[in-house]
C-alpha cells in the first residue's frame, strides 16, 4: 500500500513539474486525495463497526443478530439503516437554540476526523507526520466536550442538559489519566511523534510497550473506554435514567453525525492504542509479508473487539462511583506509573 501511494505521489509531482506549475499544487493535490481516501476509510469502517457490534452482542446473548438484509450474515443491515436515517425528518424543538443545535453535530464530528491526520498507517503513509502528533490527537479530542455541551444545552430539555453535563464531567476527569498513561511512553521515546513511537518498538531487542509498560496500557484502555462514553462508562447516554442524554432531541442526519462521531472516536482510541502500545504498522519477522496497513488494522480491530466485549459484559457504573474511580484510583495509578518508569530510567538506564 505504501509503495502504491509513493508511486502515485511521484506521478503527481512529475505531472505538475511537466506542466510547469509550482510544487504547492502537487502538495495540495496529494493531501486532497489522501483526505478523500481517509473519509472513505472512516465511513466504511464505521458501517462495519456498527454491524460488527450487533453481531458480537448477539453472539454474547445467544442470538444471531442481523441475518436478512444483504444476504450473508445481514451485512447490508447497517447500510439500510443509514439510508433510512438520511431520509428521516429533521426535527428541532420549538424552544431550542436553533443555531447552536444545528452546528453541534458538526463540531463533534470534525475534531474526530482531524485526529486521523497524524496517525501513521505505514511509515510514509500518513497525511502529516507532525512532531506533536499525539498531543494534537488529545487536543482535538478535547473539543468534543464542548460540542456535547452545546448539543445538550441548545435542545432546551432537562435530560439533554443533564447528559451534556455528565459527559463533560466524565470526559474531563478521564482525560487526565488517559494523557498521563501516554506520558510514560513519551518519557521513554523522547518524542511526541507517532512514527518515533512505532520505531521504538520495532527491530531486534525491542518490545512492544504493552509488555514493558502493562500498567500504562491498562490505564489507557480503561480511560479510553470512558472517553468514548461506552459501557460501563456510558453515564451521559444512560437510557434508563435520562432517555438518550445529550442527543435525545436529535433526529435524521444530525443524529447520524453523533453516531458517526461515537464510532469514529472508538476507532481513534483503538488505533492510537495499536500504534503506541502494540507496535503500530510494524509486524514481527514471521509476519513481515503483510502490508503495514493490514498489520495496523488487525491490531486496531483487536482493541475494538475488547471495547465491545466490555460493553456487553460489564454493568453501568453509578455516577458517584464513576467519578471516584477516575479521581481516586486511575489518576494516582497513572502518577505511580510515571514515577516507576522515571525511576527505572534513572537507576537502570532502561
Amino acid at each position: 500500500m505504501e509503495k502504491v501511494w509513493l508511486w502515485g505521489v511521484s506521478l503527481i509531482e512529475r505531472l505538475i513539474s511537466w506542466l510547469g506549475l509550482p510544487y504547492i499544487f502537487a502538495y495540495t493535490i496529494e493531501k486532497i486525495i489522501f483526505g478523500v481516501a481517509l473519509l472513505v476509510f472512516i465511513a466504511v469502517s464505521v458501517l462495519y463497526l456498527i454491524w460488527l457490534e450487533r453481531k458480537v452482542s448477539a453472539h454474547m446473548q445467544s442470538r444471531m443478530g442481523p441475518m436478512h438484509v444483504g444476504g450473508w450474515r445481514g451485512w447490508a443491515q447497517t447500510i439500510a439503516d443509514m439510508v433510512k436515517l438520511l431520509f428521516k425528518e429533521d426535527i428541532i424543538p420549538s424552544k431550542a437554540d436553533k443555531w447552536v443545535h444545528r452546528i453541534a453535530p458538526i463540531v463533534v464530528f470534525v475534531p474526530s476526523l482531524m485526529a486521523f491526520l497524524v496517525i501513521p498507517f505505514e511509515k510514509n503513509l500518513i497525511v502529516q507526520d507532525l512532531n506533536i502528533g499525539i498531543l494534537l490527537i488529545f487536543a482535538f479530542s478535547s473539543i468534543a466536550v464542548l460540542a456535547i455541551i452545546m448539543g445538550g444545552w441548545s435542545s432546551n430539555n432537562k435530560y439533554t442538559l443533564l447528559g451534556g453535563i455528565r459527559s463533560a464531567a466524565q470526559m474531563v476527569s478521564y482525560e487526565i489519566p488517559l494523557v498521563l498513561s501516554i506520558l510514560s511512553i513519551v518519557m521513554v521515546v523522547g518524542s511526541l511523534k507517532l512514527n518515533d513511537m512505532v520505531a521504538a518498538q520495532s527491530g531486534d531487542g525491542k518490545f512492544w510497550f504493552v509488555f514493558t509498560q502493562p500498567l500504562a496500557f491498562i490505564l489507557y484502555l480503561v480511560a479510553g473506554t470512558a472517553e468514548v462514553n461506552r459501557v460501563p462508562f456510558d453515564i451521559p447516554e444512560a437510557e434508563s435514567e435520562i432517555v438518550s442524554g445529550y442527543n435525545t432531541e436529535y433526529s435524521g442526519l444530525k443524529y447520524g453525525f453523533y453516531m458517526l462521531s461515537e464510532f469514529t472516536n472508538m476507532l481513534i482510541i483503538s488505533m492510537v492504542a495499536a500504534t503506541v502500545f502494540l507496535g503500530g504498522w510494524s509486524a514481527p519477522a514471521w509476519l513481515s509479508f503483510l502490508p503495514g496497513v493490514v498489520v495496523l488494522l488487525i491490531k486496531t480491530y483487536f482493541i475494538v473487539f475488547i471495547l465491545m466485549w466490555f460493553r456487553w459484559t460489564f454493568p453501568r457504573l453509578r455516577v458517584d462511583r464513576l467519578m471516584d474511580f477516575g479521581w481516586k484510583i486511575l489518576i494516582p495509578l497513572a502518577f505511580l506509573n510515571i514515577f516507576i518508569i522515571g525511576l527505572r530510567m534513572v537507576v537502570f538506564k532502561w
